[in-house]
């Protein structure tokens, strides 16, 4: 058994993760059950081994549609942010700025005008693709296992064992969202509304989860 949290090894029909604190609810199996078999009470006065009706099992939550929306509303406005705190200084770092004060509205474009104009664009678009991508896969694949939004909702993006995701796990989780963008009516996104796992198209793809975090 894994800590969903933090993927330390758990000992069998341990309550809490002793790495993270992480809870664990305890549920009662049936007689059948191997996870039943695998925990022990301890031996018995006669020496025997007595199996307990008890287990503790991961608290798994699925995040569905809605929630994943909010938190993707939240990690929007503060990649916005983000952006043009970063985006305001290459401008200037690149000289783009200067050239743009020489541009007036009132007149028409010349071909040094329509030139800043295809740079800026550029340069934006550049620092938008390389930001959003950082944003995602570093903070993902962090301790927090989440992005800002996620993190506010109690969400984490873990692997099908429920354990901490890779850096190239998460990017391609991200890039993954290129494809669920391809198909018409959001239908790759809205997919987390009814799938078994509530999985978007990109977590299939990248072999993932968003869960929600119970304690």
């Amino acid at each position: 058994m894994y800590c969903s949290k933090c993927g330390a090894s758990m000992a069998d029909g341990a309550a809490f993760c002793s790495n993270c604190g992480q809870a664990f609810a305890v549920a009662t199996l049936p007689p059948h059950s191997p996870v039943l078999a695998a925990s022990l009470a301890g031996p018995t006065a006669s020496g025997a081994v007595a199996i307990s009706p008890y287990a503790a099992v991961p608290c798994v939550e699925y995040a569905g549609f809605w929630l994943r929306f909010l938190a993707l509303l939240i990690d929007n406005v503060v990649m916005g942010i983000g952006f043009v705190l970063i985006l305001i200084p290459l401008i200037f770092l690149t000289g783009l700025g200067g050239l743009l004060s020489q541009i007036h509205p009132d007149e028409e474009l010349n071909d040094a005008g329509i030139f800043v104009l295809i740079g800026l664009i550029f340069l934006a678009a550049t620092v938008s693709l390389v930001f959003t991508w950082l944003y995602h896969a570093l903070m993902e694949s962090s301790e927090w296992q989440a992005t800002v939004g996620k993190k506010a909702l109690g969400l984490v993006v873990t692997d099908m064992a429920g354990q901490r995701v890779s850096f190239a796990r998460s990017t391609g989780r991200h890039f993954g969202k290129i494809i669920t963008n391809v198909i018409p009516a959001f239908i790759g996104y809205i997919m987390a509304g009814f799938t078994e796992k509530k999985q978007a198209l990109h977590d299939m793809l990248a072999g993932c989860l968003v869960l929600r975090r119970n304690g």
